[in-house]
Order: structure tokens, then C-alpha cells, then sequence
């Protein structure tokens, strides 16, 4: 069944390349409001679904790009393991494929590392129809530039996701939520002391004047924990609601049409002096924004303390023009144009997905 999707897909690539057609691959389509631009016929790459190997003593699962997040995790909850990056899933149907083509990571990603560095190996098809495997099943597989990882963030702009290898890790032993009453800046402080010391803490969010903490680990580490940070413990039925809703956005700040702006900042970053509200995650690292202000004053900002800001929801057309996703240097858009014509010569895939130079 994979060779004959393998070859079906080729076909519609090659036809594709030889009559100046574009494709947006594409799988439950959960995540395609993130986007400056959907140009071309969509390809659902749902075609080929299942785990194709799972070693739970060896740390990593390969599953066809079409299969469900959500029957991954459900395999590896069964051997105590997890995806521990937390990648939101934005829909009951989010593929693996989607997922890593998205590259966004949840609230563990202050103490895991994020979706890219959890990317072992990759199966792809590139715009001249071949079928390239890159990376490993190992970590020790990496040698010189890893261009699996490559694909982790690339929105389908390079080429097609066939299968995907992911590093796992078990699943903590316990795990504790504590939650405290203080300002943002209050919070950003704290924070950044707890974040020198050996503390446990697997997730942070701030919002109105409340600060979640979750702790993760053996019971004695957490005891500890708790008596360095404080706070109320937050029943353990509410704490994975509370996480997974702020993974899934089903937080109330999340609601609503006024433009969410996903603002990425260096640790020791202090609170964004701008209009709107603010929910703050990943130890002051992510900072959400729901804001009526401009592409332009909030990106002075955000750079100015050494980070940048993506238009993540919503928005006028006219602020969407100024562009979803930060702007890149000149030398840097150089680098992604050849990455771009050595994988896609034709410019089959997604193009404008990210930047209409590409």
C-alpha cells in the first residue's frame, strides 16, 4: 500500500512540476489557519496511516506521516511513555505529518526541548518526485548537519512528509501543579531565579494575576519542590485539563476574534509594554498577545529584546500583509530561497505558505 501511494503522489507531483500546478500537502487540516498565504490544490497526505515501528526499550517510534497524534500518544500512555515535547494537536483528527511540518510544542517544551530536537529521522518526497530518507532511529545516527530536522517548521514548503521518527521518554513518576497569586513582572522574576536552581518544573503559565507551576518527577523531588515554591496545590483532576487546555488554546484567554499574537523572547526578557492582554508561558519564553497593535510597533518590540512575533490568529488582511511570520534578514532569505530550489525546483509546494518569496 505505501508503493502505490508512493507512487500515486509522484505522479501528481511530476504532473504537477511539468504543467506549472502548485500543491499545499496538507492532513486533517487543523493548523492551516497558521499561513500567510494557501495557494494551490490541496494534497491529503492522510493516504497512509499506522505506527511502522515502536521500540519502547529503545526510546523512539516511526508512524506514516497521516497517522493520528492522538493514536500515537494512545500507544505510548500504554508503555509509559509520551511525546514529551506536547504538541498541540488544534483537532481530534491532527496528524503527525501536520505536527511536525507545524513544529510547535507544547508546555513541556521548557524542560523536554522542543519538537525539532525530539526528530530522529525522516522518509520525504522532494519536487522532483524521489523519496529521500534522512536522520535515524537513534540520536547517535546524527553526523554533521541534520537535515531531518530541517522539515520540523518547514510548512510543507520543501516537500512531502512520508514518515516521521521521533525520539519518546518515559512518563514522570508524578506530577504536581502549584499555582500563586502575583503580578507579571513579579512572575517573570521568580521565575528566572527558579529557573538557575535544580527545581522540577516541567510547565509555566501566567495569566491574570495567576501563576501555574507544574512540577514533574520521583515524589521525594516534588516534596522538595514544593516546599521551595509555595503556593496552592491545584486539584490533581484540574491540572491535566488546565495543561492540556492551554496546549489545545481551550483557555478562555484564547477566545475571540481579536488578533493572537505568539511573541518569542529571550528568558531575562521583561513584561511587553503594549496595549491588550497577555498570558505568558515557557518561563517568560512565550508570551501570548491579543492586541489591536500594529505588526510594525509590536515587532520594534519584540526585537528590540532580542525576539520576534507571529501573527498566530486572526487579524485584518491589512495586518496580515505586514506579514504572519516575522520578516527575515536578507542573508537569511538567501539561505531559505536555496533551500527551497534544492529540494523544490519547480516551486511545487506551498508556495507564499510562509513568505511569498518562497
Amino acid at each position: 500500500m505505501t508503493a502505490h501511494l508512493h507512487s500515486v503522489l509522484r505522479e501528481q507531483v511530476l504532473d504537477a512540476a511539468a504543467r506549472g500546478l502548485k500543491l499545499t500537502p496538507h492532513g486533517s487540516g487543523s493548523k492551516d489557519f497558521l499561513a500567510q498565504a494557501r495557494v494551490g490544490v490541496p494534497l491529503d497526505m492522510r493516504g497512509a496511516q499506522g505506527i511502522i515501528a515502536y521500540e519502547p526499550s529503545e526510546l523512539f517510534v516511526t508512524a506514516h506521516a497521516g497517522t493520528r497524534l492522538a493514536d500515537i500518544e494512545a500507544l505510548l500512555h500504554m508503555h509509559g511513555q509520551m511525546l514529551a515535547f506536547e504538541p498541540p494537536h488544534f483537532g481530534p483528527h491532527a496528524t503527525l505529518g501536520g505536527a511536525v511540518a507545524c513544529g510547535l510544542s507544547g508546555p513541556r517544551r521548557i524542560a523536554a526541548g522542543s519538537l525539532r530536537d525530539f526528530v530522529l529521522g525522516v522518509t520525504v518526497m522532494d519536487g522532483r518526485g524521489r523519496v529521500l530518507r534522512f536522520g535515524g532511529q537513534v540520536m547517535k545516527n546524527v553526523a554533521g548537519f541534520d537535515v531531518s530536522r530541517l522539515f520540523a517548521g518547514s510548512f510543507g514548503t520543501l516537500g512531502l512528509l512520508l514518515d516521521v521518527t521521533l525520539k519518546v521518554l518515559p512518563r514522570p513518576q508524578a506530577e504536581q501543579t502549584r499555582v500563586l497569586s502575583m503580578s507579571q513582572s513579579a512572575a517573570l522574576a521568580t521565575l528566572r531565579e527558579w529557573g538557575s536552581q535544580p527545581l522540577p518544573v516541567s510547565a509555566t503559565a501566567w495569566h491574570d494575576g495567576q501563576l501555574h507551576v507544574r512540577l514533574s518527577g520521583a515524589a521525594a523531588a516534588l516534596e522538595a519542590a514544593v516546599r521551595h515554591i509555595g503556593g496552592e496545590r491545584l486539584d490533581d483532576g484540574a491540572a491535566p485539563l488546565f495543561w492540556t487546555g492551554m496546549r489545545e488554546h481551550r483557555h478562555a484567554f484564547f477566545a475571540g476574534d481579536r488578533p493572537l499574537w505568539r511573541v518569542a523572547l529571550p528568558p531575562r526578557a521583561p513584561a511587553l509594554d503594549l496595549p491588550g492582554e497577555q498570558l505568558v508561558e515557557w518561563n517568560g519564553m512565550q508570551r501570548w498577545l491579543r492586541s489591536d497593535a500594529t505588526a510594525a510597533d509590536l515587532r520594534t518590540i519584540a526585537g528590540g529584546l532580542g525576539g520576534h512575533a507571529t501573527l498566530f490568529r486572526g487579524g485584518t488582511s491589512a495586518l496580515r500583509e505586514a506579514g504572519v511570520f516575522e520578516p527575515l534578514a536578507p542573508a537569511l532569505m538567501t539561505v531559505h530561497r536555496r533551500l527551497k530550489e534544492a529540494f523544490d525546483p519547480s516551486g511545487v509546494f506551498s508556495p507564499g505558505r510562509m513568505y511569498a518569496e518562497l
